[in-house]
């Protein structure tokens, strides 16, 4: 990195280097067998320089070869875009633990019987289902130079579990499932296999879903479905382009005054944290919504120059692109109701756990539609039974303008976002027959 870095000072006025290390061991079955086992390990290098003003930028797979990275950039900074940034230099980084030396040392055979106990534990439950199950592990590094004397290093451990149940009765199928992810190595399979029953138990029965408003209690799986929209909403670069509802309501109550979110990199051991983003800027806990009003939008170092205002430490990258911002880790602040004391309050209505197609609609105005892949009717204060084709549409700040109630228990979804129920009070229900 040093040698690349080296090089490219000689021809442009700034320059970044970039490299990411990755090694994954997973675990994968399907139809309750050991489908494959495969260990994956890969290094990519990015160099972005800033030549006349201009933004250029080129990546390698392996070490990279300096001269060749360099020319490449050069190349591009000739179309490139102008540079609305400088390159932070040295910085002081909060103390952000992600590594967990515990990961690696898994063996492949616990990671199977972690899969097998998965399985187990549901096919004993549910004779004829059949489950797809993952469980991977591994590290990645992430290590940043730059021409201003910028510098950071760090590694990350994750550990997932996951498992996905069909239960096909004639032409009906019926998906439950749950996961978690950890910097540190996971062992109790049962939180994911009780949910899983949970599911399996509360679907025995089935209900008819009446075609009309309703209230609708979403759980921490179901919130993520409403989550898009609102993720482009707060990403500066959406906001710069106009093209964000929320772009002028800065300070300005838009949500419940029950609903607080922030963007949070920091919390130790999940798998969204770092100590600094992909540009080396330091990560930070940004408000983006405190009891329903409107507080910052995240940006990285380009978008923020172009809209007169300050990286907020959500530069992200893929191996070959150059950043862009992005959410980290996405926590709904909790609430003071029970699960339980939201349905008890409902005299009709639903529960959902899983939408499919929630993103067709107008995403970026906030709408969305989809079917209702797992969910449950609600009567008279209890759970009777799983609907089927039914389908419930809205939009997400009507719906979170108007908040009846938000959860006290939160879990972690797809290891990004940070959630408790959320209970609504109308929305659109659609059901067949």
């Amino acid at each position: 990195m040093e040698g690349i870095l080296s090089e490219a000072r000689k021809s442009a006025e700034a320059a970044e280097v970039f490299e990411i290390t990755s090694e994954e061991t997973e675990a994968q079955f399907e139809a309750n067998r050991l489908k494959q086992l495969q260990t994956s390990q890969a290094t990519s290098v990015a160099l972005r320089i800033i030549k006349n003003g201009r933004v250029g930028y080129a990546t390698s797979t392996g070490p990279g070869n300096p001269k060749e990275l360099t020319a490449a950039a050069l190349e591009t900074a000739a179309f490139g875009t102008e540079a609305k940034y400088r390159l932070p230099g040295a910085q002081d980084y909060p103390k952000v633990r992600t590594f967990d030396a515990k990961v690696n040392s898994v063996p492949i055979k616990e990671m199977i019987a972690l899969g097998e106990a998965m399985i187990a534990a549901v096919t004993s439950h549910t004779p004829g289902i059949l489950c797809d199950a993952d469980v991977s592990r591994g590290t990645i590094g992430v290590r940043l130079l730059n021409s201003r004397g910028g510098e950071s290093a760090y590694r990350k451990s994750f550990f997932s579990l996951s498992l996905m149940g069909t239960l096909i009765e004639g032409t009906d199928m019926l998906f439950v499932g749950d996961s978690d992810s950890s910097c540190h190595p996971l062992s109790d399979t049962r939180k994911i296999t009780d949910v899983a029953i949970r599911q399996l138990e509360l679907a025995k029965n089935r209900a008819k879903a009446p075609t009309r408003s309703l209230p609708v209690v979403f759980t921490p799986e179901g919130v993520t479905s409403l989550m898009m929209p609102l993720m482009s909403a707060f990403n500066g670069k959406t906001v710069l382009e106009g093209a964000s509802p929320l772009g002028d309501k800065l300070g300005k109550p838009v949500f419940d005054k029950k609903f607080s979110l922030r963007d949070d990199p920091t919390i130790a051991f999940r798998p969204g944290s770092r100590p600094c983003d992909d540009e080396g800027v330091p990560s930070q806990r940004t408000p983006l919504v405190s009891r329903g009003v409107v507080r910052n939008f995240l940006y990285d170092l380009q978008t923020a120059g172009l809209a007169g205002k300050k990286s907020t430490g959500n530069g992200s990258r893929g191996r070959g692109s150059l950043p862009l911002p992005a959410v980290t880790a996405l926590v709904v602040t909790p609430g003071a109701t029970t699960f339980d004391e939201m349905v008890a309050d409902i005299k009709e209505g639903l529960v959902v756990e899983y939408l499919m197609g929630a993103e067709q609609g107008n995403i970026l105005g906030g709408d969305f539609s989809g079917n209702v892949l797992l969910g449950y009717k609600i009567e008279n204060g209890k759970i009777v039974g799983r609907v089927k084709d039914t389908m419930v549409s809205g939009n997400v700040y009507k719906l979170f303008k108007d908040i009846v109630a938000i959860g006290s228990e939160t879990r972690w979804v797809g290891g990004f976002l940070q959630t408790p129920p959320i209970y609504c009070r109308n929305l659109s229900v659609s059901s067949k027959g």
